[in-house]
């Protein structure tokens, strides 16, 4: 793996979600660090990712209640222990579940394994609400999928909280996670 910057000389070959997310970065300034991969299957392959781009990954998970009604898109250090009643009595929302892949690309046009908060930009209805770990807002960096997961990207989290949400209209809400048993 090596380490580009920015968006890739030819995109031909890549899918247009993907490209989208350049487009859409590249139009708003925002600088980033760029690394491809094959999707990572197991800790070690993400490790490596980690270690290419000099910066911890963060978990993504897409989750919804029960009826459905509500959707949050969850970013938390990767080395943490994601625990549903944690989250639930922070949020005030019972029964907190993985969402279902056809929402997850109904709302943020991601399919699984490539959860990213670069989805937001397709959220035009703002029907997902994004909750951020402290932890995640503490590191100079972060590292996200550019909504496909053969990609890795390297953003300055102020960029992607003063930037990039602002440009998609989504506020986010921090929330603590513990993560241990």
């Amino acid at each position: 793996m090596e380490l580009y910057n920015g968006r890739p000389e030819n995109t031909k070959d890549r899918l247009p979600r993907e490209v989208r997310t350049y487009d859409f970065l590249d139009s708003l300034g925002i600088e980033y660090k760029r690394t491809d991969h094959e999707p990572a299957n197991t800790m070690e392959a993400c490790n490596e990712i980690d270690a290419v781009l000099g910066v911890l990954i963060c978990k993504n998970l897409f989750l919804c209640n029960r009826k459905k009604t509500n959707f949050y898109l969850l970013m938390m250090p990767g080395d943490k222990k994601f625990k549903t009643k944690e989250l639930s009595s922070q949020i005030n929302s019972a029964r907190l579940s993985f969402a279902d892949p056809e929402d997850m690309l109904k709302y943020l046009d991601i399919e699984p394994g490539a959860v990213s908060i670069m989805g937001l930009m397709n959220d035009k209805d703002h029907v997902v609400q994004l909750l951020i770990d402290e932890d995640v807002l503490e590191g100079e960096y972060l590292g996200c999928h550019p909504c496909v997961c053969t990609s890795s990207l390297k953003i300055r989290t102020s960029d992607v909280i003063e930037t990039f949400l602002l440009a998609t209209g989504h506020e986010y809400k921090t929330v603590h996670l513990v993560g241990e048993d």
